[in-house]
């Protein structure tokens, strides 16, 4: 048996890939399909099945093209839910053969209701792992508060409820040497306090998971609940794609990967109003773009940001970037949360269109050293736009919380008049603000090259440390 976790960093997303004896089983694949046709070619195996541990929400699944190329089954676990795809309902305790070795499918309602997870056993007979979708976490579990956004009756009290019953009479008493092979790890917002490791012992996480500790019913609801903020907006559009379907990836491909010059780009910007994303690091953007376009560099956590701030799913984009390669990427990760809908891209990038002669604009940055001088001058008016957890953790005495994700709603209490400084922690965030504000016409802001890293090296006054209770 081969069981490989093959982890997405960029939306902090596992999946599995389980060979034994010449057939497959995929769990939780991503949209893109090809790299798992690569593997199973590869390693001259048959895709039997594809395991979904739940209908997903901050991803958008490749089961539906995937089941297409390979002619594999897609499990669910117990649900009702009719969806636009032909799936296999699983029962509770119902076991699957793979070649050798058997997959045993154990509902967990709690994260959803047709939460499920499965345990693999090698070709002896011997539970080797769990794999626990966005039920169990390695330090954490699902949080039971987004399936009110698709369905009103699930409220967030009765799926905490049910994850504690799940959790208990389902996973507990399964053996403590087995492997933890969750969905998600550290920077999803699938749960609020997830360790950067992505596999654990069951028994060690008897131990150390503060969800899986000796407590009531209720005392477990409070625990759970507790510093939850509001989901990506983007979360309950995900779920529906995942039930209902959408386009092959392919055809999107086709679509976003035209190429336009300069003239032809302007004119299909400014007959669709297409969104212009700039892809680029925050480095390179800063120093010359396209006024009115977005900055949301695909180097970082692209699609999350993409999700947060893209408000219609179905927004029309044209995409600059850094060369062709970066194109292609951008599109995939687009896809990956829903956001299918790229007509195109700059051909020749920002470089192409400064060359033109066309107008370009600019984001004034400082380092931290100089923003240091400023405020020993005079006061500053200093906006951080990180996570409220991240600015109560610590953040600059006087320092205005905005953070990213509510930028829009925020608007009012950025001064039109008066200079200003943006920062992040690092930079990425600030830049994705910085570009906003200028697409809707504050030029009076400066912003902090390195973010709150670099600042943590001045002698500015802080606030003391205090460890986050949620990375939300």
């Amino acid at each position: 048996m081969k069981l490989e976790q093959i982890y997405t960093g960029c939306i902090a997303e596992a999946a599995y890939y389980i060979t034994s004896n010449g057939e497959a089983a995929i769990v939780d694949p991503l949209r893109e399909t090809q790299p798992y046709l690569d593997r199973l070619t590869r390693d001259g195996v048959k895709l039997k099945y594809i395991f979904e541990t739940h209908f997903h929400a901050d991803f958008v699944s490749g089961h539906i093209d995937l089941a297409k190329k390979t002619g594999a089954t897609i499990v669910y676990g117990p649900t009702t839910m009719p969806t636009g795809f032909e799936k296999y309902v699983a029962t509770d305790g119902e076991i699957f053969k793979v070649g050798g070795i058997e997959i045993k499918a154990i509902h967990t309602p709690g994260h959803t209701m047709e939460s499920t997870c499965y345990l693999v056993s090698d070709e002896e007979g011997k539970e080797h792992g769990l794999i626990s979708g966005d039920t169990l976490f390695i330090g954490d579990v699902g949080r039971p508060d987004l399936a009110q956004h698709v369905i009103a009756d699930l409220t967030q009290d009765k799926l905490a409820r049910h994850l504690y019953h799940s959790l208990r009479t389902k996973i507990m008493p399964l053996s403590d040497d087995l492997i933890v092979y969750p969905n998600h790890g550290a920077g999803s917002a699938c749960g609020k306090n997830m360790s950067k490791e992505t596999t654990d012992t069951l028994g060690n996480q008897k131990k150390t998971n503060y969800a899986l500790q000796e407590m009531t019913e209720d005392q477990f609801v409070e625990a759970i609940l507790t510093g939850l903020t509001t989901p990506p907006q983007y979360f309950p559009k995900n779920v529906l794609m995942n039930i209902q379907g959408y386009d092959t990836l392919d055809s999107i491909m086709e679509k976003g990967q035209k190429a336009y010059d300069v003239t032809a780009f302007e004119v299909v910007a400014n007959e669709t109003r297409a969104l212009i994303l700039d892809t680029r690091t925050p480095e390179v953007f800063a120093k010359g773009f396209i006024p009115n376009s977005i900055n949301i560099g695909v180097d970082g956590s692209f699609a999350m940001w993409v999700g947060e701030l893209i408000l219609d799913i179905k927004q029309e984009i044209l995409i600059v970037a850094e060369n062709d390669e970066k194109v292609e990427e951008a599109i995939i990760r687009l896809s990956r949360v829903g956001y299918d809908h790229a007509i195109g891209y700059l051909e020749g990038g920002f470089e192409a269109w400064k060359n033109a002669g066309k107008e370009i604009d600019i984001v004034n940055r400082i380092t931290a050293k100089q923003l240091e001088k400023h405020c020993n001058e005079e006061k500053q008016i200093i906006i951080d736009v990180r996570k409220v957890s991240e600015f109560q953790s610590e953040h600059l005495i006087d320092a205005v919380n905005i953070p990213l994700n509510v930028l829009n709603d925020h608007l009012a209490e950025f001064p039109k008049e008066e200079p200003f400084i943006l920062h992040c922690a690092g930079g990425y965030r600030s830049m994705i603000a910085a570009s906003m504000l200028k697409q809707r016409g504050f030029d009076n802001f400066v912003d902090v090259i390195g973010g709150f890293a670099a600042i943590k090296d001045t002698n500015l006054a802080k606030t003391d440390y205090v460890c986050p209770s949620t990375l939300l």
